[in-house]
């Protein structure tokens, strides 16, 4: 008989597996059943613990207060998109000059954590629609991106998270996201390529007709102001 058992190559070749069965981001039921306070703390004795298992001295003035400072960073800050108090709120405006062609808004500034290795995500995202009626503000695009990427992520998850809460506070299904990041839980650990980035991308409505994808596409070509 076969032997179904997996080797440690093939452990480590599942930690870095990237493919995600679901596009809503895996929370238990009880996700929101401690107040952020009460997450801190318990957080705050994990990484006490942690530290020390580690072997360092949690009595010196450099590292005593990490423990403290990781957990309000957890839960106040590079998580924070965890919590749906915190979506942001998107009102929507009639399209009263009758703008019929795409709007993009590039180089968003991505920050998020990979759900594998707990390591940060840093890239941009560049989202583009066409309005059905309604437009929304530039900046709400701005929060959107960065509400799903405060949480552990995979890319391809949050490329589509972004396009459905798009489609959904527009009402169409003409909008897309393309996602160009680096991982470092790919460039500091691991391979250590420190070159490389992944790119991903999700179209919706008329954006999967390629003429309009490569539209969009060449947006992305056109020189970005770098000061204003």
């Amino acid at each position: 008989m076969k032997d179904q058992s997996l080797g440690f190559n093939d452990l480590d070749r599942n930690e870095d597996d990237h493919l995600s069965a679901n596009e809503q981001t895996p929370l238990r039921a009880d996700a929101f059943a401690l107040s952020d306070e009460e997450k801190i703390e318990r957080i705050k004795a994990s990484v006490s613990d942690i530290l020390t298992t580690l072997g360092m001295d949690l009595t010196d003035d450099s590292i005593k207060g990490t423990p403290n400072r990781v957990a309000k960073m957890f839960v106040k800050e590079i998580f924070g998109g965890l919590n749906p108090i915190k979506k942001p709120s998107s009102s929507t405006f009639e399209n009263k000059y009758k703008y019929g062609e795409m709007l993009v808004e590039k180089n968003i500034t991505l920050y998020s954590t990979c759900e594998h290795h707990l390591l940060p995500i840093v890239g941009k995202a560049h989202v583009a629609y066409i309005s059905n009626g309604t437009v929304v503000g530039l900046s709400k695009m701005n929060r959107i991106v960065d509400y799903f990427a405060k949480r552990p992520q995979v890319q391809e998850r949050l490329n589509i998270q972004i396009v459905r809460e798009l489609q959904q506070v527009l009402g169409t299904e003409d909008v897309a996201c393309v996602i160009d990041a680096k991982h470092l839980c790919v460039n500091s650990r691991g391979i250590r390529d420190i070159d490389s980035s992944t790119v991903t991308a999700e179209y919706g409505g008329v954006f999967q007709q390629s003429d309009v994808r490569d539209e969009f596409l060449k947006y992305l070509q056109l020189p970005s102001l770098d000061r204003i």
